[in-house]
């Protein structure tokens, strides 16, 4: 998949015509999580504008919504910053979202509708695709449509909005720090959690989600580890 293209849920919502402020939102997210706008870097409205192609309002919105979920600083007369990522702040993350994913994934094994289902099954047979092909790039833009159609089937409008902004910062992080053996294991996991809530298996959905934040984990500390023998040698 190129930049510009998509992947988009087959759902009631997904049939609607984005605005262009959400449209401002998906590209400058995916500009800010594959490092296109990277961390601590100023940018302008009028450079955003260019690259996204859309006017100040829609812009201005998105930048609102992005700060929101922590991805930028707005600061008045002094632009827009980037934010920095921080390994230790990550592990915090990762404590509240272990317990939110395993609760999105039961309930959504329990709850989801058949529309909901067809959708999660189309997207595991993506995950395997991106996971046998190395395609980070599919693997990322499957992976931002599963987080919401997951909270949705879960039917639960407080985990959406909890969850939301744990998942652009995690998906940065890991874009950042992911070697290539890394997107087959994440993308065969995230298979596992849509299939067993397609079986509706919330026992299954549940362990799924676990391993996955095993993973995570594992794999959030190992930078922790290589980020503080960095501030030993200066």
């Amino acid at each position: 998949m190129k930049r510009g293209d998509s992947f988009e849920p087959a759902t009631a919502s997904g049939r609607l015509q984005k605005s262009l402020a959400e449209q401002a939102y998906d590209l400058l997210e995916e500009m800010i999580i594959t490092l296109v706008l990277p961390p601590r870097s100023v940018v302008t409205e009028g450079v955003l504008i260019d690259k996204v192609g859309v006017g100040r309002t829609p812009i201005r919105e998105a930048l609102q919504r992005l700060s929101e979920v922590g991805l930028v600083r707005i600061a008045p007369r002094s632009g827009t910053t980037i934010t920095d990522v921080d390994v230790n702040d990550q592990l915090l993350l990762l404590e509240v979202r272990r317990e939110l994913e395993r609760l999105i994934a039961s309930s959504a094994a329990r709850r989801r509708n058949g529309e909901q289902a067809a959708m999660l099954e189309k997207m595991a047979l993506e995950m395997r695709r991106a996971a046998a092909t190395d395609d980070y790039l599919l693997f990322l833009r499957v992976d931002r449509v599963f987080n919401q159609c997951a909270a949705e089937s879960a039917g639960n409008h407080h985990l959406l909005r909890a969850i939301s902004p744990i998942h652009a910062l995690s998906r940065r992080f890991w874009y950042m720090h992911y070697r290539p053996y890394d997107l087959p294991i994440a993308a065969i996991a995230h298979a596992e959690i849509m299939e067993a809530i397609v079986a509706q298996d919330p026992v299954e959905a549940g362990q799924a989600s676990d391993a996955l934040l095993d993973y995570v984990e594992s794999f959030t500390k190992t930078k922790t580890v290589k980020s503080s023998r960095k501030k030993a040698h200066r």
